[in-house]
């Protein structure tokens, strides 16, 4: 069974490592580092959720290791506990204003090292649970526009790096406004989840990428997809909402709710992310609404004769 949290022993004593290990390897998985420069190593490589160090080391000690740590972007939210010889308040006070969350003296108790390391992992959890809810929009539980915009930006460099072409789709569901009014906000809600749901359901690839965008609009991300590969997913999703066949008699677009997709591709050029592709996308959303929606509409080079019939 995967232990849920790692954690990073830093000692140059052998005696020390092993004290350690045998204290805590039933809870969690143990990574070892016997000097600072194998610490910062293994801290790079396996992003430990806590790390216990010593302070006096040969060469390269506690006090340099946490600098480094906290110098590092990829580190630096890393919690530090000092295990140390030196308990005098003064380092203690020395360490904790390097950034260390906690200080342990030598020779250390067991149930005390137990519990400090359980509780500081309490709130790495709790931490990550709040970073998660504020990337989850709260009605639908898929990623909100904020987490779309880090997926976004990542998602054109890693292409851009590759020279892969990169797809979005811009999603709106076709007169949601008008249902709202007519069926009230509680129906309206439950609609997006259901959409927001049918679109995952069309997504096949790990990669792809959904996010409410905000109201009754969506966006989805496609890496490494072309224009005809892109315009056919989001027939596959204007479908997919299609055949949940909730019913609005009150649409002008069919019985059923639809939604309009408009679409684009391009292949980044340059670190920054270049606002044309999200503004062509949305710009085809809306020749998708404004010919009759329940359409997917995407470059001119995608043949629209191809379309699975609505």
């Amino acid at each position: 069974m995967k232990k849920p949290f790692t954690l990073l022993v830093v000692d140059d004593e052998k005696q020390n490592r092993t004290l350690l290990t045998e204290l805590l390897q039933d809870d969690y998985q143990i990574i070892l580092a016997k000097n600072g420069v194998q610490a910062l190593e293994r801290a790079q490589s396996h992003l430990p959720d806590l790390i216990l160090l010593d302070v006096l080391m040969p060469e390269m000690d506690g006090l340099a290791v946490i600098r480094a740590l906290k110098s590092a972007d990829a580190t630096r939210h890393i919690p530090v506990i000092f295990v140390s010889a030196l308990d005098t308040p003064d380092d203690e006070e020395r360490g904790l204003d390097l950034g260390a969350v906690d200080y342990v003296a030598k020779p250390f108790h067991p149930p005390i090292v137990r519990a400090r390391v359980r509780n500081h992992l309490q709130a790495v959890h709790q931490r990550r649970l709040l970073e998660q809810l504020a990337l989850i929009d709260s009605l639908t539980e898929i990623p909100n526009r904020r987490r779309f915009t880090e997926v976004y930006e990542r998602e054109w460099r890693r292409c851009m790096r590759n020279q892969r072409p990169l797809s979005l789709i811009m999603l709106d569901v076709d007169l949601f406004k008008r249902y709202n009014d007519t069926y009230g906000h509680a129906a309206g809600d439950a609609v997006l989840k259901r959409v927001a749901a049918a679109i995952q359901s069309a997504l096949k690839r790990p990669a792809d990428f959904v996010a409410r965008f905000g109201g009754e609009e969506f966006v989805v991300v496609l890496p490494d997809i072309d224009a005809a590969s892109g315009w056919q997913v989001a027939e596959k999703i204007r479908l997919a909402v299609e055949n949940e066949r909730i019913p609005y008699p009150e649409s002008d677009a069919g019985p059923w709710l639809t939604v309009s997709l408009g679409g684009a591709t391009q292949v980044p050029h340059g670190a920054e992310v270049d606002a044309n592709l999200f503004d062509e996308a949305d710009r085809y959303l809306y020749e998708a609404k404004a010919s009759g929606r329940n359409h997917s509409v995407w470059s001119p080079a995608t043949d629209p004769s191809t379309s699975v019939a609505a």
